[in-house]
């Protein structure tokens, strides 16, 4: 054991034994039960350090949000389809008078002089720039410096297991941050990535940058590159293209009024698509769209970066955009979310603020634990953090996520109830469920303390699929040697559906029967804590093909794997849906959830009753009938929702 290990060991057993007292009147507002794997205490922070400290205020009518969500999301609900404009939501949530009056005067009463105390233009967050002298007496802790790993390369700051606030100041407040969170790891060890061309790649050090590659629980998997290509049903236990799609889903599509319809793909610098790849695609599988190019929205410097190349870097946007274009079509234009420069990256919380300026912290503002800064300090992109820049379309689809041991429950909470915004806005916000099972990122799992362990057995759920205001997709598979004719079973090829219970969010009301159904009739035989059985949502939602996508990437053809297969694909087969109630005056979509766990609806799914999505020492779960926490209610079948949604008010 070195002696940095062993200096670390002993300062964590130290502080372990060091619990501080809360003073009269103060109470713990957040607290965490254990580090993030791979981080130690190496020393107190040094109190003239300066922190860019922000408060979260409480926003008011949340514990009302699922009541307002399912008022315009349920098909049942004389309100169906009456979504919110942007300045409901914003007036709705604005945290009041009182709220913004309390948080300030505590500052000031802490010594804080008033004029440096500011508040974002949404309101949401109040910023202050303090030393950690100061951040510890304002919240009672004690701040460290934490290091990952050995080598002493990648440090952040926190407090110590918990932290106070005075009792009616914590009424008000949601989250502080920096506190307790912490930036989380990509896969694989720090400074690990591969040289290209004989550069480092970006960001080795930023986990703000998503993008990464191996970061998080759904990035494609590949089993390398394949000569000869197939385009005939028969074929589709061993290759999917887009016309195994069209079969399998009985989706043929001709867009009514595409220019009032919207579709995005989400991607994260330096994830990048290629555009002589999208002409290869199309040029074998859709020949109209050859010189076709997704509509590009850059947020915080985004752009499709050519600096670093390969399945690493363009497989996951290569993917989502020739699948997600090609079902389409050429009338339907596709979105690209770009976020992110080369150096600083971006985070989901980067994106939300692009897409709400309510959910900005600052001026445009970032959460410095998790999201990316702007301008960059590295020397990316100078311009100010993009706040409320963006339109959001009526579906997106992302292919990527964290384990939600990652995070702090109330950092998930907070971006959790942003989805809700946009559902109540009439927005699909679609996330791939995860490639590793009931495990996390990189198979990890956790331990009976809820630790991540890689020995582990306990299931490690993901976020943001476990937001219960977002649709998690699963994935599915062709069986070998079976044709799109007959029913698949849960993608069991090179991937695993990722799918469970969240140990953060209760179940929401809209799934409540359907999960009930098969904890009741098909109950999974493990000893009590290998899962969280308390009542807590459960994922995926629905689900997709996910097994042997054709996918070019530089040039060659590669055979790959992935719930970020299922998404983009029912992100497009959803957009149909919308484009034809457009059509006809009607709204869109909008938060499925509510709708799709009706009898009815998911008799127009194809239920998936054969696989399952091992992990963590287990078999995982399997795929049922009914609901199942491997393929959600199942696939779709567009001419039966079709048909179902527009019979909708």
């Amino acid at each position: 054991m070195s002696l940095s290990t062993r200096l670390a060991a002993l300062l964590a057993l130290v502080l372990c034994a060091v619990a501080i007292p809360a003073p009269v009147g103060h109470v713990v507002h957040e607290a965490r039960d254990h580090l993030p794997r791979g981080w130690a205490p190496v020393r107190r922070a040094e109190p003239d350090m300066v922190l860019p400290f922000r408060v979260g205020l409480v926003q008011p009518n949340l514990e009302s949000i699922e009541e307002y969500i399912m008022d315009v999301s349920h098909p049942d609900s004389p309100n169906y389809g009456k979504h919110w404009s942007p300045a409901k939501v914003a007036s709705t949530f604005r945290p009041t008078k009182e709220s913004v009056d309390t948080v300030h005067g505590w500052f000031t009463e802490s010594g804080i002089a008033p004029e440096r105390v500011k508040s974002s233009t949404g309101g949401s967050w109040m910023k202050v720039n303090v030393t950690i002298e100061e951040a510890e007496r304002l919240l009672d802790t004690e701040y460290y410096v934490y290091q990952f790993g050995e080598d002493g390369s990648r440090t952040h700051v926190a407090c110590h297991e918990k932290y106070h606030l005075p009792d009616h100041v914590s009424k008000h407040v949601e989250i502080v941050s920096p506190t307790l969170h912490f930036d989380t790891t990509p896969n694989g060890p720090a400074g690990s990535w591969q040289k290209l061309g004989g550069r480092d790649s970006p960001s080795t050090e930023s986990s703000h940058a998503i993008g990464q590659p191996g970061f998080g629980i759904s990035f494609p998997k590949t089993k390398g590159t394949v000569q000869s290509i197939f385009d005939q049903l028969e074929n589709c236990d061993e290759q999917i293209v887009p016309n195994c799609l069209r079969a399998l889903y009985d989706f043929e599509y001709y867009p009514l009024v595409p220019e009032k319809n919207s579709l995005a793909i989400i991607e994260y610098t330096p994830q990048a698509y290629v555009a002589s790849d999208l002409d290869l695609f199309f040029s074998n599988f859709s020949p109209s769209q050859v010189g076709e190019r997704p509509v590009l929205y850059s947020i915080d410097g985004g752009y499709v970066q050519t600096d670093y190349g390969g399945f690493d870097y363009n497989g996951e946007s290569n993917l989502d955009l020739q699948y997600a274009m090609s079902l389409v079509g050429s009338r339907q234009s596709v979105q690209l979310y770009q976020a992110g420069d080369l150096y600083e990256g971006a985070s989901f919380g980067n994106l939300l603020d692009a897409l709400d300026a309510s959910y900005c912290t600052f001026d445009g503002g970032d959460d410095p634990d998790f999201d990316a800064t702007y301008p960059d300090p590295y020397g990316g992109y100078e311009g100010n953090e993009d706040c409320g820049t963006v339109s959001p379309a009526y579906i997106m689809s992302t292919s990527y996520g964290y384990t939600e041991a990652d995070l702090t429950p109330a950092y998930e909470q907070r971006q959790c109830a942003e989805y809700a915004k946009l559902g109540l806005m009439g927005i699909t916000v679609l996330f791939s469920s995860g490639d590793n099972g009931v495990s996390g990122n990189g198979g990890v799992c956790l331990d009976a303390d809820g630790q991540e362990d890689y020995d582990g057995n306990v299931f490690a759920p993901g976020f943001p699929v476990d937001c219960p205001y977002v649709t998690a997709v699963g994935a599915t598979q062709v069986n070998p040697n079976a044709t799109v004719f007959e029913p698949e079973s849960a993608c069991e090829q090179v991937i695993y559906s990722g799918g469970g219970f969240s140990n953060v969010f209760p179940m929401p009301s809209y799934q409540a029967s359907a999960v009930e159904h098969y904890l009741t009739n098909y109950p999974p035989a493990y000893p009590s804590g290998t899962y969280n059985v308390s009542g807590s949502r459960a994922y995926p939602d629905i689900a997709a093909n996910g097994a042997n996508y054709i996918v070019a990437v530089q040039g060659e053809f590669y055979l790959v794997y992935g719930t970020s297969c299922a998404s983009p694909v029912s992100a497009a087969i959803l957009s149909a849906i919308n484009d034809a109630r457009i059509a006809i005056g009607k709204s869109p979509i909008g938060f499925i959830n509510p709708t799709i766990y009706t009898p009815l609806f998911m008799e127009a799914f194809n239920d998936i009753t054969t696989g399952s999505n091992p992990g963590c020492g287990t078999e995982g779960f399997y795929a049922q009938p009914g609901w199942d926490p491997v393929t959600g209610v199942g696939t779709p079948n567009f001419a039966k929702l079709l048909g179902l949604w527009l019979a909708l008010p």
